[in-house]
């Protein structure tokens, strides 16, 4: 392919809700790989790779590689998308974990459709593509809602309460403050992403949302909160949250677990610590880090968070992607330290954790960066499809409430699985 010097483009009026757009392109089967990404009030969808990005072992140390392969990108106004790994994180804290498996993947489509609910801009690398695709936007349809949903018990049979008693003495007695700690939950059956993702986000409220099938991996999640905004002008963000209480859909007593909430030592503490650190990683790369909204609660699905904002000025002399690592993985989802919790958490969950607990993300040739953190979302890779949910460990925390916690986290997408229909993959 010759290399073009900018998108064609073209922008058309749209009546069609933006959540049921994206499913509609994805489920068109036209785009390999893809991603859907909800930030805002845009959504956007990424297909095909003009430019692939994969980094794993120990090159991922250095994600100055990723910005030099982004220079590379033979398109003006660019925009790349795709996913980090949890164990991400510690390949930038040096730790060796031994795994080969991809860190993270970008890529910057071929071709790009961007909806606010008003407009939507398609474009496109070829002229024959631009026209297929928006004649494919332009075929609306009425869309069915799914029938049935997949039920089966969240709790654990495993070993979790175990582990979190096992957790427990390692943060009380050396050098780690919290540690979180998840349990992944196996789906018996096959299960439609793409419905699941329209049910789901139409029950949840996350921060942002995304739909996926990059590297291998397939995935829907609502994410509850952010890991890293950075806008172009070089304002960086993160949205923390730590503290849980159910939300159980009575107006008295989501009240009463609110007030519990922020009245609970252990949750306070947890929440504290972990904006502590937070602030602390944002400033090695920012001028006048503060903290705003401190301990606010947020809703998110069936759950409601304490939650804090932590922001700053980007230096002159750092990137967005030093943003990204001074911050990446979020401390709401590894542990208070990063570094030794690590190995803790590996040990007691026995395997990667992949794109649980990572991020998926876009960056653009602007130097905005967004990235999302990988919670309440639904996996599917190598014939197996499961769901994943932590808890934040501190000296005082009991088994049995972090187990119940995982449970109220796990509800969030557990009710709203849609099984694929007989041979649709």
């Amino acid at each position: 392919m010759s290399r073009p010097g900018r998108y064609l483009e073209a922008r058309l009026t749209t009546h069609e809700e933006p959540l049921l757009l994206m499913a509609r392109l994805a489920r068109s089967g036209l785009f390999h790989p893809y991603v859907v990404y909800e930030n805002g009030t845009e959504w956007s969808l990424a297909g095909g790779a003009l430019t692939s990005v994969q980094l794993d072992g120990a090159a991922a140390r250095n994600l100055g590689q990723v910005e030099e392969a982004l220079a590379q990108v033979p398109v003006c106004d660019w925009r790349a998308y795709g996913w980090a790994a949890f164990e991400l994180g510690a390949a930038l804290a040096g730790v060796d974990i031994g795994d080969k498996d991809p860190l993270l993947h970008l890529i910057v489509p071929s071709d790009e459709i961007r909806t606010d609910g008003g407009s939507v801009l398609v474009r496109s690398t070829s002229v024959r593509r631009l026209e297929q695709l928006k004649r494919l936007v332009r075929a609306a349809g009425t869309a069915t809602p799914p029938a049935g949903r997949i039920t089966f018990p969240l709790e654990d049979t495993g070993n979790y309460r175990a582990a979190v008693a096992a957790a427990v003495l390692e943060v009380g007695g050396g050098t780690l403050e919290k540690v979180i700690l998840s349990r992944r939950v196996p789906i018996p059956v096959p299960v439609d992403l793409i419905a699941t993702f329209v049910a789901g986000r139409r029950a949840n409220t996350p921060a942002r949302s995304f739909l996926l099938d990059l590297g291998g991996i397939q995935a829907a999640g609502f994410s509850p909160e952010t890991v890293a905004e950075v806008t172009a002008d070089g304002q960086v963000t993160s949205r923390p949250l730590a503290g849980t209480r159910a939300r159980t859909g009575t107006a008295t007593e989501d009240a009463r677990l609110r007030a519990d909430l922020l009245s609970d030592p252990k949750e306070v503490h947890e929440h504290a610590i972990s904006v502590r650190l937070a602030l602390q990683d944002l400033a090695a790369v920012c001028d006048d880090a503060v903290v705003s909204d401190y301990m606010t609660v947020l809703e998110r699905g069936t759950v409601q968070h304490l939650a804090s904002t932590v922001s700053g000025r980007l230096r002159p002399d750092r990137s967005p992607w030093q943003a990204f690592t001074a911050l990446f993985p979020a401390v709401t989802a590894t542990g208070i330290p990063k570094a030794p919790a690590y190995p803790l958490i590996r040990s007691l969950e026995g395997e990667p954790r992949g794109l649980y607990a990572g991020a998926v993300l876009t960056c653009d040739a602007h130097g905005a960066l967004d990235a999302a953190l990988v919670l309440r979302s639904v996996f599917q890779q190598d014939g197996r499809c499961w769901l994943q949910a932590g808890a934040g460990l501190v000296r005082n925390s009991h088994p049995e409430r972090e187990h119940e916690e995982t449970c109220e986290k796990l509800r969030s997408v557990a009710h709203h699985l849609v099984p694929a229909a007989p041979g649709r993959p």
